[in-house]
């Protein structure tokens, strides 16, 4: 008689056969319905097979690799590395189970992973150009190419390899090498939708922006859903100047996938340039809250905090953006502009900043190679001007007085305008010049090339490093001579720009060692293009009672000790009113946010009139409310400087440690106001005080105030030209001299 635990064995073992014999049937159904793309029967069947086989490596296989494929990455991962525990020499469940590890961003343990399917198979495509992308996001892109390019060498026809290393590539700012990548995917899977999005954001890079738009339409005509093309189509929309439907492509990705990255990023930037701040903030720590390691969105949120006038956070959110990637050009671009707000920062460590963005970006990019020209001292000079402001633009007052009052006689002049903005103020300086290039669908070394075919003698950075600036042309140095100019007279770090145009006040002679540029003194650093005609005003105080000072500037160059030293002049001058205009006004945050700054400071809300944007012909009409304008510190103003002399309203401002932080000073001095400069806090709130007390000399000098800026070499725009081309002229005879003598 057979024992009854005998008994139980010989029955499981018979149930283990019948299970086997019906796995042997089920898997080749379960494969080809896969195969057919029928997921939710491929599963079920290989579930059966799992009921009674749980060890059933095949169909744990399977069924990881199809849930990979209906995106349920959890599942996918828990089930393969189930598989692989049962068979770790499986090159292909390695393989797949790093994909998995891979969408769920847990991109350590998805390299780990790859790395160990290669071992065990050296010779498997997939799996290289799998383990290239765990690389390429764990930003080690030279050894995900190299990965990538071993797939190919062993599949040459393999379209994903192909798209895969673009994307590397790409990262690796080698756009020319990933656009041919991307196109080769496509001459292999012309429907390959991730080499059409790659197509799309290369030929962004490289501006080529109708075949962007080209190749991110057609993969939305492949798949009208695809979030992250929809998203990227906003970006290029935003880099088109259409800010609008850049949007509105931003929210239709996130109405697909509300935490998309690349959307949320999008949406950030859409709501900083419209003003609203809040929903920037919004948008950028939903990516933190995801992604803590996003550089894009920690520099969003810096500028949101740099909006705010909180320039100490802004900075170290840049500082966390370069930390995470320390050649990240916008984080490197605006923790420059941002330090020029920052109290106490002084020559040296603005320059260092400057410095920093040279060695991670400048110094890589390739010189061009200067060819033969004529080096006649005398001959007519061609100087090439770059800038993306040749539109209704602040820094366009300071530029358009050069270009209107240029002796063309002696100077060729081109402008190349880097911008797709155009408007009347455009097509008024277009007529300024005698060519004009539309330079901003040419990316870098294609300016470059252009500016050096075009024999430009004296090539003029008008941006400094603010935004829309091509200093990646000027790295390049495809001009002789390179000089910087106007729109932030700091210095750009650049020794390939030889000449910086400010004066001896904005950079006094004993910190000149610290710049990369040579510096040439004007009479002012930058002059403006006369105002419109408007009608003289008299002394408001005189009429209302009470003095009325204005700070008609960017408000974040509102720091907290410029604040309280004008709380504390408002606190001495009984009934005094502030009034701030600037557009950032218009946003609720920003404007309710300065006025709880005040009231902090025991100033009444009721005393702080806030205006927002409004056209720059009211911008100057309101003048006629203002009795003395405050220059804010450490960051000055320069045209905002500029423009309330001429309508005969003079500035109290003082002299800080950096460019910025004198441009004001240099401004009001350079028209004759020595004594409304101060040195420091005190001599500030005495200058105020000792003028808004003395209504009968405030509104004298009131009434002659625009012609003095008028007639003075700094206001007087034919004067400072010809000492513009003095300098231009100096610098040609130096370079001839200097060429002919090697």
């Amino acid at each position: 008689m057979q024992s009854s635990v005998g008994s139980r064995a010989f029955q499981n073992a018979r149930l283990q056969k019948q299970a086997r014999k019906q796995a042997e049937v089920l898997l080749p159904a379960a494969i080809k319905a896969y195969r057919e793309g029928r997921h939710l029967e491929a599963q079920t069947l290989c579930r059966q097979i799992l009921k009674d086989l749980p060890n059933h490596f095949d169909a744990l296989h399977l069924l990881g690799v199809s849930e990979n494929d209906c995106e349920r990455f959890d599942e996918a991962a828990a089930v393969l590395t189930r598989a692989v525990d049962l068979d770790p020499r499986s090159a292909e469940a390695q393989s797949n189970l790093g994909l998995s590890l891979f969408r769920l961003g847990r991109y350590e343990e998805a390299l780990a992973r790859h790395q160990r399917a290669v071992a065990l198979k050296p010779n498997f495509p997939t799996a290289l150009t799998n383990l290239g992308n765990a690389l390429m996001h764990l930003r080690r892109f030279d050894e995900a190419i190299t990965a990538h390019d071993r797939a190919i060498a062993l599949k040459p026809d393999y379209g994903d390899a192909y798209c895969n290393c673009g994307m590397a590539l790409l990262l690796s700012s080698r756009n020319e090498e990933a656009a041919q990548s991307f196109d080769r995917a496509l001459s292999l899977q012309p429907r390959l939708l991730p080499a059409l999005l790659g197509k799309g954001l290369v030929s962004m890079n490289l501006r080529n922006f109708d075949v962007a738009l080209a190749s991110l339409n057609t993969a939305l005509a492949l798949k009208p859903d695809a979030a992250a093309v929809i998203a990227q189509r906003g970006r290029l929309y935003q880099q088109l100047g259409q800010p609008k439907k850049a949007e509105a492509e931003f929210d239709a990705a996130l109405a697909l996938q509300p935490l998309l990255e690349p959307a949320l990023c999008g949406k950030a930037t859409a709501c900083l340039l419209d003003g609203n701040t809040v929903q920037a903030i919004c948008a950028s720590n939903k990516v933190l809250a995801q992604n803590p390691n996003s550089e894009v969105a920690w520099g969003l949120l810096g500028a949101c905090f740099a909006l705010q006038g909180d320039i100490v956070t802004a900075i170290e959110h840049y500082d966390r953006a370069l930390a995470i990637r320390p050649d990240y050009e916008d984080a490197i671009t605006k923790k420059i502009f941002a330090l020029d707000f920052l109290p106490g920062t002084d020559f040296a460590e603005l320059q260092a900043a400057r410095k920093y963005w040279w060695d991670a970006i400048g110094s890589r990019l390739p010189r061009q190679s200067l060819g033969e020209r004529n080096l006649d001292p005398e001959r007519r000079i061609v100087v090439g001007y770059v800038s993306s402001d040749f539109r209704d633009h602040s820094a366009a007052l300071g530029f358009m007085p050069i270009l209107r009052h240029h002796d063309h006689m002696q100077f060729e002049v081109i402008a190349y305008s880097c911008s797709p903005l155009k408007d009347d103020t455009t097509d008024c300086l277009r007529a300024m010049v005698e060519r004009w290039v539309d330079a901003w669908q040419l990316p870098d070394e294609k300016l470059a090339e252009r500016i050096q075919a075009d024999k430009v003698d004296i090539l003029v950075d008008l941006s400094g490093h603010s935004a829309g600036h091509r200093l990646g042309v000027f790295a390049r140095k495809p001009a002789p001579i390179q000089v910087t100019a106007v729109g932030s007279v700091t210095g750009t770090g650049l020794p390939t720009i030889d000449y910086l145009f400010a004066d001896a006040v904005t950079i006094p002679p004993a910190v000149r060692h610290l710049f990369a540029e040579t510096i040439y003194d004007l009479p002012s650093l930058i002059t403006i293009e006369r105002p419109p005609e408007i009608a003289p005003s008299p002394l408001p105080m005189l009429r209302n009672g009470h003095v009325t000072f204005g700070m008609f500037n960017r408000t974040d160059k509102i720091s907290e000790p410029a604040l309280k030293l004008w709380s504390k002049l408002m606190a001495a001058v009984p009934g005094a009113m502030m009034v701030v205009k600037n557009g950032s006004m218009s946003d609720p945050l920003l404007r309710d946010g300065l006025t709880a700054r005040f009231v902090a400071h025991g100033i009444p809300a009721d005393r702080i009139r806030c205006i927002g944007k409004t056209t720059r012909l009211e911008h100057l009409q309101m003048f006629a409310d203002i009795d003395i304008a405050l220059d804010p510190f450490p960051q000055n103003g320069g045209i905002s400087t500029w423009e309330p002399l001429q309508m005969g309203v003079p500035v109290v401002t003082k002299l800080g440690d950096g460019p910025a932080a004198r441009a004001g000073g240099a401004i009001v001095k350079a028209v004759g106001l020595d004594d409304w400069v101060a040195g420091d806090d005190d001599g500030y709130l005495a200058i105020a005080l000792k003028h808004a007390s003395n209504p009968s000399e405030l509104a004298a000098l009131r009434a002659r105030l625009p012609a003095q800026v008028a007639n003075s070499e700094a206001g007087n725009c034919d004067i400072y030209t010809r000492r513009v081309e003095q300098g231009y002229r100096k610098f040609w005879r130096d370079y001839c001299s200097g060429a002919s003598t090697k």
